[in-house]
C-alpha cells in the first residue's frame, strides 16, 4: 500500500476491491488509519523511521559482539549494560546526520578496550552501494571492576586456554571518533560517553 494525499480514505470502491482481493477488513481499516495518521503528522514519520534505523543500527552492535565473542574475544558470553547499544546507535545517529550521504555514507570500526590493549571486532559498513563520507570508530569498554566468578577460576587450568574469559562484561562507557573522509580541513571529531 502506498501513503499519496490523493489517497481517497476509506471509500467503499477501494475497500470493496482489496475485499474481493481477499484482504481481511480489519486489517485494511488498521492499514487506512495509519496512512490516515501518517498523512495528517507527515513529521511524525520521520520520527518512525528514525526509531526504526536506531533499533536496526543497535541490533547490528549486537550481533557484531555475539560473532566476536567465540572468535575474537574468546568468551562464552558477553554481558552489555541495558539501553548500551540503543545510546550508542542514538550517538551514531546523531553524527551522521549532518553528512551529505547520512548513515549510508558511514564506515564503523567496532573495537574493545581491554586490559591488554584494543581489540578490533568488525567492520561495518552500514550501506555498500554509497561511496564512504566519513569513518567512525566505536570503541567499546570493558568493565574492569568485575571480579571473575569461581567459575572461570576453576576452568582456567582444565579444559580452556589460559587466555580464556568465560564472561565478559561491558562497561556503560564507550568512545566514538569521527573522521571525514571528503574534507581535508575537517579535524577528527572524539566523543567520550
Amino acid at each position: 500500500m502506498v501513503a499519496t494525499s490523493t489517497l481517497k480514505s476509506k471509500s467503499s470502491d477501494f475497500i470493496s476491491e482489496l475485499v474481493e482481493r481477499r484482504y481481511d477488513q480489519a486489517c485494511i481499516d488498521k492499514e487506512l488509519d495509519f496512512w490516515d495518521h501518517c498523512l495528517a503528522e507527515p513529521q511524525r514519520t520521520g520520527e518512525v523511521t528514525e526509531d526504526r534505523t536506531c533499533q536496526q543500527l543497535a541490533k547490528m552492535f549486537e550481533n557484531c559482539l555475539s560473532r566476536a565473542k567465540k572468535t575474537t574475544l574468546h568468551c562464552s558470553s558477553v554481558l552489555v549494560p541495558e539501553k548500551l547499544t540503543q545510546r550508542i546507535a542514538g550517538e551514531v545517529l546523531r553524527l551522521a546526520a549532518c553528512e551529505p550521504c547520512g548513515l549510508r555514507g558511514c564506515v564503523l570500526y567496532v573495537h574493545l578496550d581491554m586490559e591488554k590493549g584494543c581489540k578490533r571486532l568488525e567492520r561495518i559498513v552500514y550501506d555498500a552501494t554509497v561511496v564512504p563520507t566519513f569513518e567512525l570508530t566505536l570503541v567499546f569498554k570493558q568493565d574492569g571492576t568485575a571480579w571473575p566468578s569461581l567459575r572461570d577460576f576453576l576452568f582456567m587450568g582444565t579444559c580452556f586456554a589460559p587466555t580464556f574469559r568465560h564472561v565478559l562484561k561491558l562497561s556503560s562507557g564507550f568512545r566514538l571518533v569521527k573522521k571525514k573522509l571528503y574534507s581535508s580541513s575537517a579535524g577528527t571529531i572524539v566523543e567520550e560517553c
